[in-house]
């Protein structure tokens, strides 16, 4: 039968004596299991938080050729967004999980400057999307032919890149490297011009050499699931026009997407030192700082 609301109360002698403070829930022991489970949890709440973001919402990257000069330049840290493009297992640090196909997938626009998994290489590159599932692609003495139209391509004046220490004037035989000195600061000239795909983006390409080993090419059609690439150094960037045997991208799957370039946050001039803090800043090229990859003029 259950107790009655109305028992007798023990006696003080039969009463259950209370713990003492040393018992195990209050002891040092005890105590210090709790804060190590706490700093535990700490630190893998933190590493889940870290995953999920890089993961799913932003990852950054660093540019270290300069394959997408004037762009982006080599020492430039830019956030790249994950969910543009839908997921896949690229988009996952060290690929897991690892799936087949993409979720939420879709196609980039021509234009788009895109973080990619080499299709033959365990690397991360960086290109720009010239060529949709469809599209015929050609070149004809470097000037780019999307479906059968001459793109615009117009003349601009060199553009100048600053010689730094990670980036010296480094130019494609039988170009001579042309430098100009302005205000103390040395500059590499090249040459350049302004390319505009149909309905959309204008962004500068270097044209350094006339027939380079790329400027005559196709024309080939993409394939479905496939995406046409290249770098805005079209003489110095191995990408959709060279095969993978060869250390280009070819045809680059549509699930080897990773995400699209959002913005530079911070770029250097190769003349820091991890053991001298005050150079990272002496380092920074911060007019860089801020610059979107979106389609507008760069």
């Amino acid at each position: 039968m259950p107790p009655r609301l109305d028992a007798p109360r023990p006696s003080a002698k039969q009463q259950i004596p209370m713990r003492s403070r040393s018992s195990r829930r209050g002891s040092p022991k005890h105590e210090k299991q709790e804060s190590a489970w706490s700093l535990t949890r700490f630190f893998l709440t933190l590493a889940v938080l870290a995953w999920a973001l890089r993961s799913f919402i932003v990852q950054p990257f660093d540019i270290p050729s300069g394959s997408m000069l004037p762009t982006l330049y080599i020492g430039d840290y830019l956030v790249v967004a994950k969910w543009p493009y839908g997921y896949s297992r690229f988009s996952f640090p060290f690929g897991f999980p690892s799936f087949g196909g993409r979720i939420f997938g879709q196609l980039p626009r021509r234009g788009d400057v895109v973080v990619f998994r080499h299709p033959a290489e365990n690397d991360d590159l960086i290109k720009r999307v010239i060529g949709l599932p469809g599209d015929t692609i050609a070149l004809a003495n470097g000037k780019l032919v999307l479906n059968g139209k001459a793109i615009a391509r117009k003349p601009l004046p060199p553009v100048r890149i600053p010689v730094s220490a990670n980036s010296p004037c480094r130019v494609i035989p039988p170009a001579v490297p042309t430098t100009v000195v302005a205000s103390g600061k040395a500059y590499c000239l090249i040459p350049a011009y302004l390319e505009t795909l149909p309905g959309g983006p204008s962004y500068t390409i270097l044209d350094e050499v006339q027939q380079g080993p790329g400027d005559d090419f196709g024309p080939v059609r993409v394939p479905p699931g496939r995406l046409f690439l290249m770098g805005d150094n079209r003489d110095d960037s191995l990408d959709s026009r060279f095969p993978t045997s060869i250390g280009g991208v070819a045809m680059v799957p549509a699930d080897h997407l990773i995400g699209r370039a959002l913005m530079t946050f911070w770029s250097t001039d190769g003349s820091a030192s991890y053991w001298k803090p005050w150079t990272w800043f002496t380092a920074l090229r911060a007019d860089r700082i801020g610059n979107g990859y979106t389609g507008d003029v760069e």
